[in-house]
């Protein structure tokens, strides 16, 4: 998604409500703000050499057809089903982490809006645009679901429901028809604000966003129980629950924890209805037009400059539509590819119930381009978080004995370490596909039992894919604006 490094503000953002979200976010777009420029990943021009894109893309489609060729689906269930029991994670300290978390978040709005104006000397833009927009995103595939542990809700939400009576369902349900909805519409604010919005990275301005979306996220947990919003509403929940998928650690209902095999838990998921078909594919989309707006190709088609970038303010349309019609497009192939596999397989399930399975094989692939996409901003900004946690307030503190570190930005500089970077980013990208196609036959195999109809099924959705694949390689290999 986003990244540091943009000439009129930087990355990442918070969110709101369906309603009121829409209108802080048109609010906070009229706000006089200064700009601010951020000189961490994209400060390094790191292109991907051009024949990467291309033996990935031949790589890709030799795996797929090995896998529809030489792989049956019982050996392959067997191999997903396998799990290393561990030990038994209780509950009890759920709470205190989130209200500890909570604390936090109330330390970091008051520097955001007290402390330093710099957004690479203030902790509040560096920990959510790095440490949890990517760094949390990062270990929830590696780890699990964290994130039910450390959000700044369920333990402040706990205490109010208690003392209000309010009870755990809340005294109102959401509307089974609403589905993931709100998730979906505040999600895609979400996107813009980092995206689009002139200065995302303004500590006070995105202290005020914070602020106003826990307040309405809390208000909405109260009316509704924490598990009904967080379930359709609270997109930060439902984002991470889904990454967690791809984790190798399971954690069952009774607490007891096993290892699997990356992505295996994606193939016990249950169909997903069209709000959650419409999320994972703005989670996708977004993060790609991320890289496609800095691209000299797509500031080319109206008529920019990328070696005299004008700023954020001058593309607000542009990369509005953009991030539009990006999500719109993928939605549209997808969907496409889906029904294309159902006719070659000569019928099967109906159109949503089948969409609803394959695009669980999207998690690997979004997981896959959130890693391509801010390595370089963790390896960086990641070493000025540590220095501002130290000192959240500009007051000369050193809390942590990290404040005056030396940061190391040539870390992602020089030919040795864009080697490793370009071959990190590269494999994270196949290897996201891969295991997208992997999942994606696993699901075929449940809705088709029978494997030539199960591998005609595949053909639309694996060569979707592989033009993805190259796609994501493409966008590390062309020149970007930095």
């Amino acid at each position: 998604m986003a990244k540091l490094d943009r000439s009129s503000s930087s990355a990442p953002a918070v969110e709101r409500h369906p309603h009121g979200l829409a209108f802080a976010i048109a609010l906070l777009a009229l706000l006089p703000t200064p700009a601010f420029a951020h000189a961490s990943d994209r400060g390094h021009v790191l292109l991907l050499p051009t024949g990467y894109y291309l033996i990935g893309g031949a790589f890709a489609v030799a795996i797929s057809f090995l896998v529809l060729a030489l792989l049956p689906a019982a050996s392959l269930d067997r191999f997903w089903r396998r799990r290393l029991p561990l030990f038994t994670l209780g509950d009890s300290a759920r709470t205190a982490i989130s209200l500890i978390s909570f604390a936090g978040f109330a330390i970091l709005v008051a520097a955001g809006l007290f402390g330093s104006r710099d957004p690479l000397s203030n902790p509040l833009p560096l920990v959510i645009w790095t440490l949890l927009w990517a760094g949390i995103t990062l270990l929830q595939g590696v780890f699990g679901d964290l994130w039910s542990w450390l959000n700044p809700w369920i333990g402040p939400w706990r205490l109010a429901s208690r003392l209000l009576g309010t009870g755990e369902g809340g005294p109102w349900r959401l509307p089974r028809w609403l589905g993931s909805w709100p998730a979906v519409i505040l999600f895609l604010a979400f996107a813009w604000f980092e995206l689009i919005d002139p200065a995302p990275d303004d500590p006070a301005r995105l202290a005020f966003a914070a602020v106003l979306y826990w307040l309405i996220t809390f208000l909405a947990m109260l009316v509704f129980g924490y598990r009904g919003w967080s379930r359709g509403g609270e997109f930060l929940i439902v984002f991470f629950s889904m990454v967690a998928r791809f984790a190798p650690v399971e954690r069952d209902e009774q607490g007891r924890l096993a290892l699997c095999w990356p992505a295996a838990k994606l193939l016990a998921a249950e169909p997903l209805p069209p709000s959650g078909i419409a999320f994972l594919l703005l989670a996708l989309s977004s993060v790609s037009f991320d890289g496609l707006s800095k691209t000299f190709f797509w500031l080319g088609l109206f008529g920019i400059n990328p070696l005299e970038f004008p700023g954020r303010t001058a593309v607000i349309g542009s990369g509005t539509l953009g991030l539009v019609l990006t999500f719109a497009l993928l939605t549209v192939v997808f969907l496409l590819a889906v029904w294309l596999g159902q006719r070659l397989a000569g019928g099967g399930p109906p159109l949503g119930q089948a969409a609803g399975l394959l695009v669980w094989s999207i998690v690997p692939i979004a997981l896959a381009y959130h890693v391509a996409h801010y390595l370089t901003a963790l390896l960086v900004d990641g070493q000025y978080a540590a220095a501002a946690l130290s000192d959240p307030f500009a007051l000369g503190w050193n809390l942590f004995g990290t404040a005056d570190i030396q940061v190391e930005a040539g870390i992602v500089a020089g030919a040795e370490s864009a080697w490793w970077l370009w071959n990190i980013q590269a494999g994270a990208i196949i290897l996201g596909h891969v295991l997208a196609v992997l999942v994606a036959h696993g699901f075929a195999w449940r809705l088709h039992p029978q494997p030539g109809r199960a591998a005609l099924s595949q053909f639309p959705l694996t060569l979707l894919m592989i033009a993805y694949t190259v796609f994501g390689l493409w966008l590390l290999a062309t020149p970007t604006v930095g």
